[in-house]
């Protein structure tokens, strides 16, 4: 088991506050600005909840997918994954588009496609997202 943070402060209402995620204990990164305009509207810099949740489902999917593929016996060169988190004001988050282009010795396409699959429905990221629409978009160099 592992557990992971992160502190936040926000000063003021949603819509004219700001934010900043002081810290995380690893110190990977921070401090990074946040803003309800860089959450709806454009990021001018700053970060949002839902591009931090991008990176978070796109390292998950990307892990778990190597580890599929390798344990099938076909460990990857290269993943090359990006995600797309859809935030929707007022409603939360809709969706989360993967793509994956990877480079991976001796496979066929369908056995891939299906590994990019069960990564996409079973990765810790992916089963945290719940009922949020994710699709992928995988292909093979």
């Amino acid at each position: 088991m592992a557990d992971r943070s992160a502190s936040v402060t926000w000063q003021g209402d949603l819509m004219s506050g700001s934010g900043e995620i002081d810290e995380v204990p690893s110190g990977a990164f921070g401090p990074l600005q946040v803003t309800w305009s860089a959450r709806a509207e454009d990021s001018n810099g700053k970060t949002s909840p839902e591009e931090l949740l991008a990176a978070a489902h796109a390292t998950c999917f990307a892990m778990a997918l190597s580890h599929g593929l390798a344990q099938a016996g076909h460990a990857p060169e290269r993943l090359q994954t990006s995600a797309t988190i859809t935030f929707v004001p007022g409603t939360g988050v809709t969706r989360s588009a993967l793509t994956v282009t990877a480079s991976v010795p001796g496979i066929e396409e369908d056995e891939f496609r299906a590994a990019a699959e069960d990564a996409k429905e079973n990765c810790p990221v992916s089963k945290a997202l719940g009922g949020v629409e994710k699709t992928l978009e995988a292909r093979l160099q």
